[in-house]
């Protein structure tokens, strides 16, 4: 039985940080684990231009310089950007962004898909000039892959986004690269097997740990809520077995995102799932249910650095088989609190720190 693990650390390929106050707890949460981090751009403003996307990530490392991390972790943490498509955008914007050397992809979210979408796109085809931009210069496009349609139910919003809008996006633009994120479904994770090497996706924890009896069964527990929603159990063992099949198409996007405890508890709960300091135990876990403890560090710490085409971490990162219980809460935003997934629970794996 493996009691120790010890990876080629890891980068996280989808994680939220927000802004401001928020900066102190979620940035050193992110590089006590991860050297690069994909940063989504849903920001209040979102991240629309280079400029805005450049400014942000000074932010980010200003609130790293802050933190009691170790000097090591500081140095290695590298927060890449993201675009927030909108409408507007244009190919010279694009051109910007990666001349700039900041901005590693574009994010498509159809308006009102997720948190803070509001700024979204509203007609896809009509962005097909960026598309053909970004596969001219190789800048990848992550896609939020739901519909947003009210009359579609909400768990057939991701397979309706497949076939209906991002099957046409490849057939137009068969060499862009794409980054399906945070798949929940069986669907999703057949269609990304079923296209060229320049389409890949990211799986997040609870996605492979937990489907939507554990959302729903008992009363609807709302730190388990997140968009795109949980499904079937069967979707859940298909994404199990995609992200454990040793696939270089699947790779580690935790989709971490930090509401304060009494937004996530109440009447209308926000959509998201913060797991960025426990996200190796997660996986750990669920690599483990799989008997593919081997397969973890490529899907942690190699496919997504090759996808990017970037370099492959040389530092390493050290888990062992010993029982811890995820904190009941962190401080954040000053006054408030910022409750994990799993709260108060015990986890299987710990991080060596």
């Amino acid at each position: 039985m493996t009691t120790t693990l010890t990876l080629i650390q890891p980068d996280d390929w989808h994680i939220h940080l927000r802004d401001g106050d928020a900066l102190a707890t979620t940035v050193p949460h992110a590089a006590g684990s991860f050297n690069r981090v994909i940063c989504m751009p849903n920001l209040v403003p979102p991240v629309k231009t280079t400029e805005q996307a450049m400014a942000y990530r000074e932010r980010i490392l200003d609130a790293l310089m802050a933190s009691d991390l170790a000097q090591a972790r500081k140095d290695a943490f590298d927060p890449r950007m993201v675009l927030y498509l909108t409408d507007h955008t244009t190919s010279d914007d694009i051109r910007a962004a990666v001349a700039s050397g900041v901005v590693s992809a574009v994010k498509l979210y159809p308006a009102g898909a997720t948190t803070n979408s509001a700024d979204g796109v509203t007609d896809i085809k009509g962005r097909y000039s960026i598309f053909e931009t970004m596969q001219e210069i190789g800048l990848p496009l992550l896609v939020h892959g739901e519909v947003t349609h009210s009359e579609i139910d909400i768990f057939d919003r991701e397979k309706r986004f497949l076939d209906d809008v991002l099957s046409d996006i490849i057939t137009h633009f068969p060499t862009l690269k794409v980054v399906c994120e945070h798949i929940t479904t069986a669907d999703a994770a057949d269609f990304v097997l079923a296209q060229a090497d320049n389409v890949a996706a990211t799986i997040t924890p609870q996605h492979l740990l937990f489907n939507r009896n554990h959302l729903l069964v008992g009363g609807v527990k709302p730190h388990y809520y997140c968009l795109p929603i949980l499904k079937r159990q069967s979707h859940q063992q298909r994404l199990l077995e995609v992200a454990t099949s040793g696939n270089p198409k699947f790779f580690l996007g935790t989709d971490s995102a930090p509401h304060a405890t009494h937004t996530k508890e109440s009447a209308c709960g926000c959509a998201g799932c913060y797991s960025a300091v426990h996200a190796l135990p997660l996986y750990a876990a669920a690599f483990e249910q799989m008997n593919a403890l081997d397969k973890l560090e490529n899907f942690a710490s190699v496919f997504g650095a090759n996808f990017y085409g970037l370099p492959v971490n040389t530092s390493t990162i050290t888990l062992i088989k010993q029982v811890q219980t995820v904190p009941s809460h962190y401080d954040y935003l000053g006054d408030k609190t910022l409750t994990p997934l799993l709260a108060g629970t015990d986890i299987d794996w710990q991080v060596v720190r």
